[in-house]
């Protein structure tokens, strides 16, 4: 299905409309040639009306934020609770800290794994989007995009770049060591071919870098 839409450049150009997926109410997806994937309404929008909401698939606080932000729910505090394993993790409370253990459990032991060196956050993204993945409820993160539809660019990137990223592979797979055995036979079965490769994965995270906020850097897959 083709229409003609108008963009803010107040040009006419193109665009292939997605069919058959479950959409939220209201939204549509599309393709622009030379633009990429898109997201619009179907209808008119009231000021202020909420079209879509998900928790993002995966999340992690950035290391110069570490130690001040809660790795839960992101407040700012002055005195946070330490993981006493991995040593890296910070929560405001316990409560938080218990909410937080079913994303940290994998995670901590590849942290205590590699102490004293913290991992890039890019390397402690992906790893979490793995265990994202891997977990039987992934919620509404990949309703309207899923990970395996998030381009890594790797095709049109400069080799330069290419073996910047191929050294954060490598420490991806380094940190996930711990986790390895594990992890080896369900990453084949449940991952998507494109996320298996740690190479093509930090490339997908590089791309989601518009969606870091000064403290917290969030993928939504959607």
């Amino acid at each position: 299905m083709t229409q003609l839409v108008r963009h803010s450049g107040c040009k006419q150009c193109s665009v292939h409309v997605e069919g058959n997926r479950d959409m939220a109410p209201g939204m549509e997806r599309f393709l622009s040639p030379g633009k990429g994937n898109g997201l619009r309404a179907t209808g008119g929008i009231r000021p202020g009306e909420l079209l879509f909401s998900a928790e993002p698939l995966a999340t992690c606080v950035s290391n110069k934020r570490s130690r001040d932000v809660c790795h839960r729910c992101y407040t700012r505090c002055e005195t946070l609770l330490r993981c006493s394993q991995c040593k890296t993790a910070r929560y405001c409370n316990i409560t938080c800290q218990k909410q937080a253990w079913s994303d940290h459990k994998r995670e901590c032991k590849c942290l205590w794994s590699l102490l004293p060196r913290v991992p890039t956050d890019s390397v402690r993204l992906a790893a979490r989007l793995i265990f994202a993945l891997l977990s039987p409820s992934k919620g509404s993160s990949e309703e309207l995009y899923t990970l395996e539809e998030h381009e890594s660019h790797l095709s049109s990137m400069s080799e330069q770049k290419k073996q910047g990223l191929s050294q954060l592979a490598s420490m991806l797979e380094l940190y996930l060591q711990q986790e390895a055995a594990d992890l080896a036979q369900e990453i084949t079965s449940a991952l998507p071919p494109s996320c298996r490769e740690p190479l093509s994965l930090i490339a997908k995270v590089g791309t989601c870098k518009h969606n870091a906020n000064r403290h917290v850097n969030i993928l939504m897959c959607s």
